[in-house]
């Protein structure tokens, strides 16, 4: 075994609405579910020293089309979700950060996310980060303006790098759930490099032994970076 690093792990949370329609549920009831598999998640990366990072993909831009009515509960959830995970952030030492547009969420949900960073921002185990209203390609669309604004004129890979949301590191590996394979404009510039793994489970039903077993089969792998 290769037993190869990994510092910055990504998750595509998908499934979470088959996981309800094929329980007779509501749609919200996949994602009070899913909500609740990030805990574990969480605390699994938070456990193993090498992964300094987890990403999530939890709302992205594309994400408002859904019915109004949907979008209202997932921001609901989303503040019930940070008061709830406060104490097992501070437990396990994760530093909680987000990622995206905050600007179009409401005064308090902006409010609670500010704070929740705000509390949690000594801990050293784990950086959770929740990508929230956040697309791939608005993010690296507006750097090169924030670049551009700050006086550049030619603009590096480096300045870019080092001036996106997610300047901690590449992602070394990302995980959809639900058995779609695509990127969905999630970290597109980050992810260049990133080894890619599509398992067919539903969000809901993704525990930490099957990221364990994940995990196993990312450090077999090789990565070359364009090399031989």
């Amino acid at each position: 075994m290769n037993n190869l690093p990994l510092k910055h792990l990504a998750i595509i949370m998908d499934g979470n609405g088959r996981w309800a329609k094929e329980r007779g549920l509501k749609r919200v009831k996949g994602h009070e579910k899913g909500a609740e598999m990030i805990r574990g998640i969480t605390t699994y990366c938070a456990s193993h020293k090498s992964i300094e990072t987890v990403t999530f993909y939890a709302f992205s831009t594309e994400n408002w089309k859904r019915p109004k009515m949907e979008v209202e509960f997932l921001m609901k959830l989303l503040d019930r979700y940070l008061k709830n995970e406060l104490e097992t952030y501070q437990k396990h030492g994760v530093r909680f950060q987000a990622i995206g547009n905050l600007s179009e969420f409401s005064p308090a949900l902006q409010k609670r996310i500010k704070k929740t960073e705000e509390l949690t921002r000594n801990n050293t185990s784990l950086t959770q980060i929740l990508a929230l209203n956040y697309g791939g390609r608005a993010e690296i669309t507006d750097t090169v303006n924030r670049l551009i604004k700050g006086g550049k004129t030619e603009i590096t890979e480096e300045d870019i790098s080092s001036h996106l949301q997610t300047p901690y590191s590449d992602i070394d590996f990302m995980i959809r759930t639900s058995g779609e394979e695509r990127i969905s404009n999630f970290l597109l510039w980050q992810i260049s490099y990133a080894e890619l793994y599509f398992t067919p489970t539903l969000w809901p039903d993704f525990t930490p032994e099957e990221l364990d077993s994940i995990l196993k089969n990312y450090r077999q792998r090789t990565r070359r970076f364009g090399g031989v």
